[in-house]
């Protein structure tokens, strides 16, 4: 064989994995208005990756170098699609029986696998990758099984964090992968969520790590980044960050419900609105809020009502409420409420970890070292500005001078429509 015709032919294998590389970029970062318009042009490409990987010499496709290279090709470009293959499973076994250190092969038939359901097979494969050196797709495709791993079994958490480990493994190897970080974003917003959607430092960590994943020009596109970001905001209660991300990723893929969840989230903020506003009979007020002072608190607690408040959390203080109004909406948590203090000013509650029916309208709440945040923002040419109190455990609230039972404690998962 001369030089000139191994050149070719070499250029024709260098071709054909550009190509197949070409298919992934178009399906994880392409989102047209259009859904039909990303189908077709996926078709398109993977039509033509397969004719230019046929078009290799079939004497150069059964050298001992070159058929597993070609075999792994193959079964990467036909597993671009969301439905299982047995075809791509049948051509990726191939790869790694002739070439068992082809890394790449192994991700490949991992994320195979993993579609047909068997996901410890598909583990077993991304193990075997990482065993030929360190790799951040690997690691993130590890991190993702794992949290699909999570689901159902009793020890979730755990697994989660075992995802978020092997998450921030791959941003160590290179710390300016926006796809590491949303990831990473992922494992952390999972973890609010399997572990009872109460601890805020998840979703703080989330929110960073999205932040993280936007400064990388190549996710700017991605709508599912935009929906998960505006989806912590939206439990952060940073509601105007949370309907421009959803109103965002509703744009670049209207096939998520990221227009429902911008629906929902006014609903309830002009429902919030209504209520607050309708709070202006002072004599009804006054007769319902007229006990709120003598209530006796703990020595371990500051009386302060809700005017003097800082915002985040205040340690140390407990504020003394009257349930106007249990507040109902789309989302099964976190739980509203509308309150009023001694001095007649109303309040919103937000209540996470503890049972719907634990807190009751008329009932008289202490809620201790209460998390408080003032909103005031604008959106669509409405304004909305009230006060929010926020608490997450059972401890942290006594109704009516009682203690809540732990039986009143929940630490169910809240169900959200992000790709983890």
């Amino acid at each position: 064989m001369s030089r000139e015709t191994q050149e070719i032919e070499e250029d024709l294998f260098a071709k054909a994995e550009r190509a197949a590389d070409e298919l992934y970029t178009i399906r994880d970062t392409y989102f047209p208005a259009d859904p039909n318009e990303k189908t077709s042009k996926l078709q398109t490409e993977y039509d033509l990756a397969l004719q230019l990987l046929s078009s290799i010499p079939l004497e150069k496709r059964k050298l001992p170098m070159q058929r597993a290279k070609y075999e792994f090709l193959r079964g990467k470009i036909l597993d671009v699609f969301a439905d299982y293959k047995k075809e791509a499973e049948d051509h990726l076994s191939k790869a790694v029986k002739l070439n068992p250190s082809l890394g790449d092969a192994w991700l490949s038939l991992g994320s195979c696998i993993w579609k047909k359901g068997d996901l410890s097979a598909a583990k077993n494969c991304f193990m075997l990758a990482l065993s030929k050196g360190p790799n951040k797709k690997i690691l993130c495709q590890l991190s993702m099984l794992e949290r699909r791993m999570a689901q159902g079994a009793e020890n979730q958490a755990e697994i989660v964090e075992e995802s978020i480990k092997h998450a921030k493994e791959a941003i160590a190897l290179d710390v300016k992968d926006g796809n590491s970080w949303y990831n990473l974003g992922n494992a952390c917003m999972t973890s609010f969520f399997v572990t009872g959607a109460w601890d805020h430092s998840k979703l703080l960590q989330s929110l960073k790590a999205y932040q993280n994943a936007e400064k990388d020009d190549k996710m700017k596109y991605n709508p599912d980044l935009f929906f998960n970001c505006a989806t912590v905001n939206k439990y952060l209660e940073n509601y105007e960050r949370a309907l421009s991300g959803f109103e965002a990723a509703a744009s670049k893929d209207p096939g998520l419900n990221a227009g429902e969840e911008v629906q929902n989230i006014v609903h309830l903020l002009d429902k919030l609105e209504s209520l607050l506003r309708g709070q202006t009979k002072a004599k009804r007020l006054a007769s319902l809020t007229s006990s709120l002072a003598t209530v006796n608190l703990s020595p371990s607690y500051k009386r302060i009502t809700i005017d003097n408040l800082l915002e985040g959390l205040n340690k140390g203080v407990a504020i003394v409420g009257k349930v106007l109004f249990f507040v109902r909406h789309a989302s099964p948590a976190p739980l509203y409420y509308l309150l009023c203090d001694a001095n007649q000013t109303c309040y919103v509650l937000t209540v996470y970890g503890i049972r719907d029916d634990a807190v009751k309208e008329g009932d008289q709440v202490i809620l201790l070292e209460p998390c408080y945040h003032y909103n005031d923002f604008s959106w669509k040419e409405k304004s909305y500005q009230f006060k929010s109190v926020r608490v997450d455990f059972v401890e942290q609230v006594l109704v009516n001078g009682k203690a809540l039972s732990p039986n009143h404690g929940v630490r169910a998962s809240i169900y959200a429509q992000h790709k983890a």
